[in-house]
């Protein structure tokens, strides 16, 4: 029976892998930990556990973790793909009808008490339905993305670090950013990626273009979205993830034609409790001398 330290608290079942194994709310002598993306576990912080042998996190998003760090103590570091991909996909596509058709500004007028009838020309947003969807970044979400874009009769381009060789793949960012109607981020938080999305890249986007950001806060320039859509240069923006969480840029919260979520992409009962228990049976498996399927320094386990 080893020792398993849960930083937060988990959906009701999910913890049912570790049955057998003592699990508890604090404390450094454990052999395994289950976190979520807000707990940093640097260097520093891992040479705290001397004991531990896994840290799973409950996302797919892994920066908040120095895997190389881990990997040089022998911690195995796992994370939560696919089960929350067509969740995630859902909010994406929903924040892209949302941005596009203005619904946050129009509602927040109605509630206002600034509706004061039909008018012809009042209030107009953009179709999305037969606009052009740039996917950045095509893993699983971008895909899912882009399956729920073809029910829209949208024209589909994506762009990745490496060509897919399928219709529709862009090799420069630049130029899908010049060409959509819509643009969608699904890229993972690296080095390269960090303000990916920046004023010199803004500046390429159509002034009737709608830009949407459900990856990782730090890939846009917060700032320079903010500048884009105060002088409509961008029609429009979609965001669920923010630079710095849980702070949202103020310049960004006054921002016209905006919709603002807190990062709520996989926030689904179903789907919160299917990857609180993926993390949990990852660290069931490592602690069982096996190999799980999401881990992401498996040489640590040879």
């Amino acid at each position: 029976m080893a020792r398993v330290l849960i930083t937060t608290e988990l959906p009701p079942g999910s913890t049912d892998p570790l049955s057998g194994h003592e699990v508890v709310g604090a404390g450094t002598d454990v052999e395994a930990i289950v976190c979520q993306l807000t707990d940093r576990f640097d260097a520093e912080t891992l040479d705290r556990y001397r004991e531990l042998r896994t840290l799973a996190t409950v996302s797919v998003g892994f920066d908040h973790i120095d895997v190389d760090a881990a990997t040089t103590r022998g911690v195995a570091v796992c994370n939560t793909p696919g089960v929350l991909d067509e969740t995630t996909a859902d909010l994406a596509f929903g924040l892209i009808i949302a941005a596009s058709r203005l619904f946050w500004t129009v509602e927040a007028d109605l509630r206002a008490g600034l509706w004061t009838g039909f008018g012809l020309l009042d209030r107009l947003g953009r179709d999305v339905h037969g606009a052009t969807l740039g996917v950045v970044g095509y893993g699983r979400i971008g895909r899912a993305v882009a399956r729920r874009a073809a029910g829209f009769d949208m024209a589909v381009l994506h762009h990745s670090r490496t060509p897919t060789g399928e219709p529709g793949f862009v090799a420069e960012l630049e130029e899908l950013l010049a060409t959509a109607d819509v643009v969608s981020l699904h890229v993972p938080l690296t080095a390269s990626t960090r303000r990916l999305i920046d004023r010199r890249r803004l500046a390429l986007m159509k002034a009737t273009a709608v830009l949407v950001n459900t990856s990782r806060g730090p890939v846009v320039d917060e700032e320079a979205l903010a500048e884009a859509l105060e002088e409509g240069r961008l029609f429009a923006a979609g965001l669920d993830v923010y630079e710095r969480e849980p702070a949202v840029h103020t310049r960004l919260l006054a921002a016209p034609r905006t919709v603002l979520l807190p990062h709520v992409g996989s926030a689904t009962v179903a789907t919160r409790t299917a990857m609180a228990r993926l993390a949990c049976e990852s660290v069931r498996a490592v602690l069982a001398g096996e190999v799980p399927a999401t881990c992401l320094n498996p040489a640590v386990l040879a």
